[in-house]
C-alpha cells in the first residue's frame, strides 16, 4: 500500500475514472450507455481498489485493466464493474446478491449504492481475505459468505438485483428464482472465448427476458452445479 500511497492515490484514481467514461462514451453504440449513471461513477472515484487485491499488484490498482488476484481468479477491468453496476440500476433501499466476491472490490461498489450487498466466493481463500478487506473498508452492509454461488442465497432472497461476476454456461435457474418481480440480473454467459454479457429481466408475473449487451472475458463458474443441464 505504501507503493500506491507514495505515488498519489487520489489523482491515479480519478484518472482511472476518467478512462472508465471515456471507454463508456466510445463503446456507447455497442453497449446503449454512452453516459454512466453519476452515482455509480462516484462510487467508482470511492472505493480504494488497492485495498482489494494483493500487494504485488498495488502499483497496477488504478489501471483500467483486469489483474491476477490469485487461485486463477482475477479483478475485474473497471469499466466492466462500472458497466455491469450501470446495468443493474440499484437504488438507494436494493438488496443485492453478488456471485463471485474476489477479493470484494465489486462488492464494495455495490455496497456504496445499496442497502445491502450480500455476496458469494467459491475459492475459500479468497472469500476470507475479502470479508477482511470489506470490514477493514468499512464496508459493513456487505454479508460474505463461502459457498457455491450457482445456488444463490435462498434464505435472504429474494433480491432487487443480482449480479454475476463468473460465466456460467447456462442461466443458472436459482438466480431467476430469487430475482425479485422488476428486478435485474446481470451475468456474462457462454463458454471460454465466446462470452457475452446479458441483463436479466424479470416482470411483474414473473416472466423472463434476456438482452445482449457487449462482448466480455471471464473466468469460468466453477463448483459441480453448475455442470448441471439447465
Amino acid at each position: 500500500m505504501n507503493a500506491v500511497a507514495a505515488d498519489n492515490v487520489d489523482a491515479r484514481r480519478a484518472r482511472m475514472v476518467e478512462e472508465v467514461a471515456q471507454m463508456a462514451r466510445d463503446s456507447a453504440r455497442e453497449t446503449g450507455r454512452g453516459r454512466l449513471d453519476e452515482r455509480v461513477m462516484a462510487a467508482l472515484g470511492k472505493v480504494e481498489r488497492h485495498r482489494f487485491m494483493p500487494p504485488s499488484q498495488f502499483a497496477h490498482a488504478y489501471e483500467n485493466r483486469p489483474l491476477p488476484i490469485g487461485h486463477d481468479q482475477t479483478i475485474s477491468q473497471p469499466f466492466v464493474v462500472a458497466l455491469m453496476t450501470d446495468l443493474l440500476d440499484i437504488k438507494p433501499g436494493d438488496k443485492v446478491l453478488e456471485v463471485g466476491t474476489g477479493l470484494g472490490y465489486q462488492a464494495a461498489v455495490l455496497a456504496e449504492l445499496a442497502r445491502a450487498v450480500y455476496t458469494i466466493e467459491i475459492v475459500e481463500p479468497l472469500g476470507r481475505a475479502a470479508a477482511g478487506a470489506l470490514a477493514a473498508a468499512g464496508y459493513w452492509n456487505v454479508q460474505p459468505r463461502i459457498g457455491d454461488g450457482y445456488r444463490g442465497w435462498l434464505e435472504e432472497a429474494p433480491f432487487d438485483a443480482i449480479m454475476v461476476t463468473a460465466a456460467a454456461p447456462h442461466l443458472p435457474q436459482p438466480l431467476v428464482d430469487q430475482l425479485k418481480a422488476g428486478g435485474r440480473l446481470v451475468i456474462p454467459l457462454g463458454e471460454r472465448g465466446a462470452q457475452s454479457l446479458y441483463v436479466v429481466e424479470k416482470d411483474a408475473r414473473g416472466g423472463v427476458t434476456q438482452r445482449k449487451v457487449i462482448a466480455v472475458r471471464f473466468v469460468p463458474f466453477t463448483g459441480d452445479a453448475v455442470r448441471r443441464k439447465p
